[in-house]
């Protein structure tokens, strides 16, 4: 029954628009939980930084599902793809830390410091285009 909705152009693109936003709402959860700030708390008083870090990150996670959205026929294995991804885009964040050990990246993102959050959201929209165009 399931398979045969599936056939039908719309609901596919539904269900991957769904599986999309329920992995991005996740994988921010995951973020959240290793980041030393509370990114909508930080967004709400009006840190740039932490936007820019954010919306990097999301930029990130949905290029990552768009080039396995691309490459894959079911919904399972472009989750599967995009979840991997992911995992080496949460890599890259802990590699960016440590390449930087005159100063904390979480510190001074959570300082709003603007340049630390444009390279942050650099980082993370550069190597998603990597990421996808690795996914096969």
């Amino acid at each position: 029954m399931v398979s045969g909705l599936l056939k039908n152009p719309y609901i596919l693109m539904t269900a991957f628009f769904a599986v999309t936003i329920l992995a991005i709402i996740i994988f921010l959860a995951i973020f959240e939980l290793v980041t030393r700030y509370d990114d909508w708390e930080q967004i709400k008083s009006g840190n740039i930084s932490v936007a820019m870090a954010l919306g990097g990150k999301i930029f990130g996670i949905c290029n990552i599902f768009r080039h396995s959205i691309e490459h894959h026929d079911t919904i399972g294995q472009a989750l599967v793809w995009g979840g991997f991804g992911f995992l080496l885009l949460l890599i890259a964040y802990f590699i960016f830390e440590f390449m930087t050990p005159k100063f904390k990246v979480d510190e001074e993102i959570e300082n709003n410091n603007k340049a630390v959050g444009l390279l942050s959201m650099t980082i993370s929209i550069g190597l998603s285009y990597v990421i996808g165009a690795s996914i096969v």
